[in-house]
């Protein structure tokens, strides 16, 4: 698209979106604030300061900067701003196009976890379930989790909001957190519940995200991804949560099973010392999905998994392959008499054991 957006006020949320969209379709960009500093201002090309919009010489300023940069259409985020410029523009006083403001208000988030919250409960076969969570706690968990990247599906979310009603108390181990979007709905889960300590396993390592998937296509993605950036993204999202119950190996989980011996103390710089149990009361399998290797998570930490325990294959439906489905269908055929229930949902199998393998 030709000509020039104003972005203003540059520095909000949404703003920076738009600016990032503007770039990466080629289209030029000025971004403004009223503010004497701001920050944010270095990630614009060209940026220019405003008066407040109650100031008096607010409009007579914002006309010269629509002609001084060759504006040609304006974007604010901000309600109260987009609503005085579309009084202008009704009036034949703008001189570039106003843009739609933005349909997701800032609330939106908050109002689709509330109604995600009133959803019934899955019919699960679940024995000594406690009781369901309060509204607000799980409304605040689904919004909590829709701010982390990530793929764990709604379904899912519901499936283990669900599970953990019925964890035996142990560790929760995740085996792949990545960015950590999962390890935050087990982490609140578990404490909510009273269940244990979580363990993430990820070696947060190109080599070792190589999917082998069979169409290439996540392996293409794999190899622009930075692994250390992952990591600290990872560190962000859980940290504020953490209260001395969550901790992380970054290794390969087929290392990770030798320092997780009886009652085990992990420790990080990040989250300082964690200590675990040694037993497992859910299991979420969510590494490198090639077959091979989803075999030996299964094979190497199942064994872990106490009576009445979970066992999450994620991925079990996964259009890039079928490593998942193959190792999942194989334990599922094997362990058939200690399995108490087994279901998909979403995209994830879903196990408990009647009793430890």
């Amino acid at each position: 698209m030709a000509g020039k957006t104003l972005i203003f006020p540059g520095g909000m949320p949404g703003a920076l979106a738009h600016a990032a969209l503007c770039r990466s379709t080629g289209q030029s960009v000025v971004g403004a604030s009223s503010l004497a500093y701001d920050p944010n201002g270095a990630q614009y090309r060209e940026w220019t300061t405003l008066p407040f919009l109650t100031a008096p010489a607010f409009d007579a300023a914002f006309d010269q900067v629509v002609a001084d940069h060759g504006v040609t259409q304006i974007f604010t985020p901000h309600p109260i701003v987009w609503r005085h410029l579309q009084d202008r523009a009704a009036a034949g006083a703008l001189a570039a196009a106003l843009l739609p403001l933005p349909a997701e208000s800032d609330a939106e988030p908050y109002r689709h976890a509330l109604a995600a919250s009133d959803l019934p409960p899955l019919p699960l076969p679940l024995s000594s379930a406690r009781a369901p969570l309060p509204a607000m706690e799980t409304a605040a968990l689904l919004c909590h989790t829709e701010r982390i990247a990530g793929m764990c599906d709604t379904d899912k979310t519901r499936a283990l909001i669900e599970i953990f009603r019925s964890l035996p108390v142990g560790d929760v181990v995740e085996i792949g957190s990545w960015w950590g979007k999962s390890a935050f709905i087990l982490l609140r889960l578990a404490q909510l519940h009273a269940i244990g300590s979580l363990l993430c396993i990820d070696p947060w390592t190109r080599e070792n995200s190589i999917q082998h998937d069979s169409s290439g296509l996540v392996d293409q993605l794999v190899a622009t991804i930075d692994p250390d950036e992952a990591h600290q993204i990872f560190t962000l999202n859980l940290l504020p949560y953490a209260k001395g119950d969550i901790n992380y190996l970054r290794m390969p989980a087929h290392q990770a099973i030798g320092a997780f011996g009886t009652a085990p103390v992990i420790e990080t710089a990040e989250f300082g010392s964690t200590a675990y149990t040694g037993r497992i009361a859910a299991l979420h399998i969510d590494g490198n999905h090639a077959y091979d290797l989803v075999k030996a998570d299964i094979l190497d930490w199942t064994p872990r998994v106490l009576a009445g325990g979970w066992i999450i294959i994620d991925d079990y439906v996964w259009p890039w392959g079928d490593g998942p489905k193959r190792a999942g269908d194989e334990f599922l055929a094997e362990h058939g008499t200690k399995i108490d229930c087994c279901f998909v949902m979403g995209t994830a199998l879903f196990v408990q054991l009647v009793e430890a393998l």
